[in-house]
């Protein structure tokens, strides 16, 4: 009786920590990220900018091997959904090696830093474990997809299909 406890307080902490999240978080929406024109502005006013737009979002940086990988991927993402706004987010150690990146993978989309990190006050407050990380927000500003990774691009493809 005891193990058959212990499973389902196992199985439902990892359900919770796994959630399907809808919208962000008050501490997510406030975080302040880097423009590439050195400016800083909050996560919360970037977000408006895609009020009416369905919103891919890739959580990515220049030294990551799988997001590399992924670029061409993206690159189709991005000519099959050309109604689809793109919003990239590097977690980049330096800003040079940030924009460096974004012009040798030739991203085509708006792109912010987080300035301290996957592991900083942002990436937490997303639940970033994992690089590339996809999210994607829908035409009402609500996010249909919070947790997908460089294997799922089925299934991101999927999602924005029945989004159109």
């Amino acid at each position: 009786m005891k193990q058959i406890a212990l499973f389902v307080i196992a199985f439902i902490t990892f359900s919770c920590s796994q959630a399907q999240k809808t919208s962000f978080s008050k501490e997510a929406l406030s975080q302040k990220l880097l423009a590439t024109d050195d400016s800083q502005i909050t996560f919360k006013n970037i977000l408006k900018k895609y009020k009416g737009k369905t919103l891919v979002i890739e959580v990515w940086a220049s030294w990551c091997g799988d997001c590399v990988k992924a670029m061409p991927k993206v690159k189709e993402l991005q000519a099959n959904n050309p109604d689809v706004s793109y919003l990239f987010l590097s977690a980049d150690k330096t800003a040079e090696k940030w924009k460096i990146g974004i012009e040798k993978h030739a991203l085509k989309g708006d792109h912010f830093m987080m300035t301290d990190g996957m592991k900083g006050v942002f990436g937490k407050s997303i639940d970033l474990d994992w690089i590339p990380r996809y999210i994607i927000v829908d035409k009402t500003g609500n996010i249909v997809l919070y947790r997908a990774i460089e294997t799922d691009f089925d299934k991101i493809s999927e999602t924005l299909k029945s989004l159109k």
